[in-house]
Parts: structure tokens; sequence; C-alpha cells
């Protein structure tokens, strides 16, 4: 019986000891956000060229990578492609019951509202994000992050803020040729490749494009680039553990990031659109 009561209370005490050590990894991630974010507009100040080297590299990328253009071109394929797949099975599904003319509201619609940020979103994580927490990882176990606390160059601010901020800026050109390749393949799907009247998609198209909801798509696109940094640095700038600890950083910042994507998603959604979409279809 006193063994049995041991071995329950053991038992209690590593679950209490396992919750009690992820409040305390909550807490020092949003600290470490915090701090991130407080120095933001020092490194602006103090570290300019840094962060424009940091969006030249965010946008382009460096090296072989830099041939086919880095981010720009990973974000602007997925959203070329994601856009030609809602034209595709819009098309297909809406012909079904015999609206197929509506095709063009139904890429107004989702493009912008689901699509587009949801895409971008993951090819920052996989683009950006992972090269953000390879690089700090890097940069930890190698002690390169404590040689420059040794020199009395703040790390948070020289390496996090600064690539917070150069995600930050480089999210809205890169958004916005990811916004405007859904558009053009979600138009050359439905209007080159099933045929359909370019004046009857161009008309629904335009009628259910609203301003607002582009502009909205906007500001979802660069919380969810905040996000995606904060986490991404945040891994690789604690990483431990030699190159090992280092790919399991960008894994696990990987696997947030993407839960981070969705959950903004789905929150800005409801909180901007609500449960009915904020839209009327009669006729």
């Amino acid at each position: 019986m006193a063994f049995a009561l041991t071995g329950k209370f053991r038992g209690t005490r590593r679950r209490l000891g396992k919750a009690s050590a992820a409040i305390d990894g909550v807490g020092e991630q949003a600290l470490f956000f915090w701090r991130a974010l407080v120095w933001a507009p020092r490194s602006l100040i103090h570290y300019r060229k840094e962060t424009i080297r940091l969006i030249a590299e965010i946008s382009m990328g460096t090296g072989a990578l830099a041939v086919i253009g880095g981010t720009v071109v990973i974000v602007g394929f997925l959203t070329l492609f994601a856009g030609g797949t809602i034209a595709v099975q819009g098309y297909s599904s809406l012909g079904n019951i015999g609206i197929e003319a509506l095709t063009g509201f139904f890429a107004a619609f989702i493009n912008v509202r689901i699509a587009a940020p949801v895409i971008a979103g993951i090819g920052l994580a996989a683009t950006i994000g992972a090269g953000s927490t390879a690089q700090l990882g890097a940069m930890r176990v190698s002690e390169e992050i404590d040689a420059l606390e040794v020199m009395a160059i703040p790390s948070i601010p020289y390496l996090v803020s600064t690539r917070v901020m150069a995600g930050m800026i480089a999210i809205i050109p890169l958004y916005s040729l990811a916004v405007v390749a859904s558009f053009i393949a979600s138009r050359f799907a439905t209007v080159v490749l099933y045929g359909q009247s370019s004046g009857v998609y161009d008309h629904y198209f335009s009628t259910f494009l609203m301003p607002t909801d582009i502009l909205w798509s906007f500001a979802q696109a660069i919380v969810m680039a905040l996000a995606v940094m904060l986490i991404h640095t945040y891994y690789g700038y604690n990483a431990s553990g030699g190159p090992v600890g280092v790919g399991v950083a960008v894994g696990n910042a990987v696997r947030m990031s993407l839960i981070a994507v969705v959950t903004v998603t789905l929150l800005l959604s409801l909180a901007i659109y609500g449960g009915s979409g904020n839209f009327n279809l009669s006729g």
C-alpha cells in the first residue's frame, strides 16, 4: 500500500513538474517576444545597414538561392498554383449545380480571405523563418552570440529585432506579388482553360472583390509575418546541442509557425468577417 501511494505521488510530481516547465517556457517565450518588439525601434535607428541587408536577403535570397529569386519566386509560385487550383475546383464544383458563372466571385472571395494569406504564411515559414532559425542557431552553437555580448553589442536588438523588422517590411511587396499571382492564375484557368467569357468572369470578380477585404488581407499577412519571425528567431536564438540541435530547432520552429499561421487566419477571419462572411449573394 505504501509503495503504491509513493508511486502515485511520484507520478503526480512528474506531471506537475512537466506542467510547470511548460508554463515557464510560455513565459520565457513571451518575455523574449516582448524584448524583441521593444528593441525594434532601436534596431532601425542604430542598425540600419544590417536591417537593409536582411531585407534584401529575405526578399531575393543570397548565394545560389538568389539565382531563382529566393522568397519572391517561392511565394509567387505557391500562390500562383493555389489560385489556379481554386479556379479549377471552383469551376468544377459550381458547374455541377449550373452556376459556373460565379467562378469569379469564388476567386475574389477565397483568394483574398483564405488562400493567399495561408499560402503566403506557409511560404514565409518555409523560407524566411527556417533560414532565420538556422542562421541564429548556427551562431548560438558556435558561440558567436556570446562573442557579440562580450563586445558589448546587445544580441537581441542586433540579431532578432533587425530580422523581425526586415520581415515586417519585406512582407508588403511579397504579399502584393502573392495576391496578384493568385488573381492572374484564377483568371487564366477560368477564361483560357475552361473557356468562360472574360466579361462574365470580370463582372463577378470585380463585383465581389471589396477593397476593404484586400486591406484586411494585408493586415492579416503582416500579423502572420510578425508571428512567424518571432517564433523562428526564438527557436534559433535558444538553440543548443550542436548541428543536430539546430536542425531540431528548425523543425520545431516550422511546426509552431504553421500552427500560428492557421490560428491567425482563423481568429482574424472570425474577428473581421464574423460567422456569416459579411456578404450577401442573391438573384
